[in-house]
């Protein structure tokens, strides 16, 4: 027979059923397998759609930047370009102040594909709010973002 734990199995199911971190990170891999599949035919994830969106701006910007928007560490950034950048989606080139900085462009490859995803990523944004509980989903991307 085992021994008896200092956790009791009581806390075990206190914590399955209020662990906001629990639940975040069990519905956050809920929308990540939704988006994949809806962008999957595009061959993007929604990791590389949302890197692709974030490079739709006026004028390339450096790593950090885009790192931060992303909430992800430079070097976790760094490998999710290398398969953009092989397709000749995304270009990461020297910057031009400072040659050790790096600027990453979507090249017209790109925006063509984003321009296809962005369709896909609106109907199925569309559904994911309609079965939200809340009849005001904008609170919820507020508290999201207010955590961030």
């Amino acid at each position: 027979m085992p021994a008896e734990s200092p956790v009791p199995f009581t806390v075990t199911l206190h914590v399955r059923d209020h662990c906001l971190c629990l639940h975040m990170q069990r519905a956050a891999r809920t929308l990540a397998r939704l988006f994949d599949e809806a962008l999957r035919p595009l061959g993007l994830t929604n990791q590389q759609f949302s890197l692709l969106m974030s490079l739709n701006r006026p004028e390339p910007p450096s790593i950090a930047p885009v790192a931060s928007l992303l909430g992800m560490d430079r070097t976790t950034l760094t490998a999710a370009l290398k398969p953009l950048e092989r397709r000749g989606l995304v270009n990461v080139a020297p910057g031009k102040k400072d040659r050790r900085s790096r600027l990453l462009a979507i090249t017209p490859e790109g925006i063509a594909l984003l321009a296809e995803a962005v369709p896909i990523w609106r109907r199925t944004h569309d559904a994911v709010d309609a079965r939200l509980a809340d009849p005001e989903p904008e609170r919820l991307r507020q508290t999201l973002r207010a955590m961030s």
